[in-house]
Parts: structure tokens; sequence; C-alpha cells
């Protein structure tokens, strides 16, 4: 694990407002953090992040994002994040869900660093357990930030709820935590024809899938479609028609957590390679009309990086108007993080 004693002494809360410098550690790293549409380079690294998000048909954009360069103090570290709302709060439960995670997670990390260091010793031994750690950090900060949404007397999540879908990268170790049906998906350089390939990093956590399926009527909650909605499978309590939760994974939404969704991200990882070029994180508004191959072909293509996530939004929005034209068209939101400097 590269920068380890620097990361023990810089870790600290990497937020602020807008997009704007910070010196958080005190020793003269900073954090920079981009909660808008707009680009962040990260210093200290090759790392580009573009960001955009479009107000659907539906009402108040209900989709968010955050992008920590710096994260945790640590040069050439970044943390991406990007939340999506339901129910009548839902855009309050994914700002806070915002908010919360990321200092969330650089305790626990912080935590789980230093206890590692002080029973194995040495910085070759957190190298060996550096994915365990963030894995270990993920769970404890997600179980925290649910149960502190839980006890909030200023935000009612009982019927509204967000999905979280985040990424650390950290040297070449990309960490990949998904709760709910947003999707992460990479492009990568193929080996035969010099194109680039996409590859699918998350599940997206709906209610038929045969885990989820089989945890939800464990607790006693039911899995089953409108008739006017084919194949859109929803969870509902035992013994009402509500409240109709499209995802199996989610924070808030504490009308269903007694009958199996859950807050658990899946967390995984990869050694991002020099064939590896980019990560898209988007919302289900985007993977509903748009297939990852579309959507890495539209990032690959785009003449400039920083027109690359919007460009892949504004793709979304036509292909809803085109697709699906008696439904209204979602919130859509996409974060592109480019790994390497581009060609010259």
């Amino acid at each position: 694990m590269r920068h380890i004693s620097s990361l023990l002494q810089g870790l600290a809360r990497s937020l602020s407002v807008g997009k704007e410098r910070k010196d958080e550690g005190g020793d003269g790293t900073a954090a920079t953090v981009l909660r808008t549409s707009g680009t962040l380079w990260g210093e200290g690294s090759e790392t580009f992040a573009a960001v955009c998000s479009r107000r659907g048909e539906k009402g108040i954009n209900q989709d968010c994002s955050i992008v920590c360069e710096g994260f945790g103090c640590e040069e050439g570290s970044i943390f991406c994040g990007i939340f999506d709302g339901h129910g009548q709060w839902g855009h309050y439960v994914a700002k806070a869900v915002r908010e919360s995670l990321p200092p969330a997670l650089l305790r626990r990390w912080r935590e789980a660093v230093t206890l590692a260091s002080l029973i194995d010793g040495g910085e070759k031994k957190l190298c060996e357990c550096q994915f365990d750690l963030w894995r270990q950090s993920y769970l404890a900060a997600c179980a925290a930030v649910d149960e502190e949404l839980r006890a909030s007397r200023r935000l009612d999540a009982v019927h509204s709820g967000c999905t979280a879908l985040s990424v650390v990268k950290q040297g070449d170790l990309l960490v990949v935590a998904n709760v709910g049906d947003s999707r992460a998906v990479l492009g990568t350089a193929a080996s035969d024809d010099g194109g680039v390939a996409a590859v699918q990093l998350t599940v997206d956590f709906k209610p038929n899938l045969p885990q989820e399926r089989e945890r939800i009527r464990q607790c006693n909650g039911r899995v089953h479609c409108l008739a006017d909605e084919p194949g859109v499978h929803r969870v509902w309590q035992p013994d009402r028609e509500g409240p109709g939760l499209a995802m199996s994974r989610a924070f808030g939404d504490y009308c269903v957590k007694d009958y199996g969704v859950i807050s658990a991200p899946e967390v995984t990882q990869r050694r991002i390679t020099a064939r590896d070029q980019f990560v898209i994180l988007a919302t289900d508004g985007v993977w509903d009309v748009v297939s990852n191959e579309e959507a890495v072909q539209i990032v690959t293509s785009a003449p400039e990086r920083d027109k690359a996530a919007k460009r892949l939004v504004e793709f979304a929005v036509r292909a809803w108007r085109r697709k699906r034209r008696a439904i209204a068209v979602d919130d859509c939101s996409a974060i592109c993080l480019f790994f390497h400097s581009p060609p010259s």
C-alpha cells in the first residue's frame, strides 16, 4: 500500500461546499470536492473526473453525486459516489447519504488501518490486506450511515430512500461498493481490435435476483410485479400493497427494512492496469435505456474528456424520449473517472 505513513497522519474529513480546496490535514495536504456537474483533475495523479446530472420529468432531481480528490488527504487517492433518491423525500435522503458516507468511511478506514498496523505490523502486511480493510470499512460505514438516518428527527426516511454507488481509487487499487441498482462499468482496451470493451463491475440489485428474492421471502416480504408493469419486480410488505420498492438494497426505506431490504453494500476490487481506461458510474436512469457497450463507446468517442459524462447523459435523455415515449424521463446522472492522461 503506497503512502501508508502519510495516510495514517493525514486521514481527515474530506468535505466542503461546492467545488473548493481545503487544507484538511493541517500538514499541507489538501482535498478538493466536487458536488455538482463539472470536472475535477486529480493532483499528483493522472486521474480526471467528469460529472453530469439532468433532471427528468418526474419533478425535482433526486440524483446527486460527489467526487473527493485527495481522499483522506492522500495524494492520488480519489472517492467518487453517485446517489439516486426515491420516495417523497428521496432527494433529501440522497444528499444526507452523500454527506455522511465519505467521512464515515474514512473514520472506519483509519481505525482499520491503525488496528491492522498494531496487530500485524509493517507496511507489507497492510498491503496484503488492503482490500479487506476497505471492505470492512465500507460495511461498517454503510451500517452506521443507515442507523444515523433512522435516528434522524429532521428527515423522514420511512417511505423514502436512496441507492449509493461509490468507488475509491488508491494507487492501482479500485474498490467498488454498491447499494441498489446504479451500475459501474469499466472501459478497458480490447486485445483483438484495439477498441475499448465494456466490463460490468457491479450487480443491479433488483428484487427478482435469486439471492435477493430469497432473503426478502425469508423475512416475510413479497416480490411481484404489478399488472401494468410487467417485468418490474418490486418489494411489498406482507400485509399491504406497499411500498413497491424497485430495488432490494437501499439506505432509508425503513418500512421494508424488516422484510429483507438491506443497506449492506457488495464490495469488490479490481487492480487497474495500463489497459483499463476509465470507469463509468451512472444511475438507473441511464442504464434503463443505454447498454454497457453503448456507454463505453460514447465515452471513448468523446472528443474532449470534460464532455464525456454530459454526452452520455444527453444520449440517455434522447433514448428515453425515443424508446419510452409513454413514460416520463427519469433523472439521469453519470461520473466518468479516467485513470490515465490522454495520449498527446
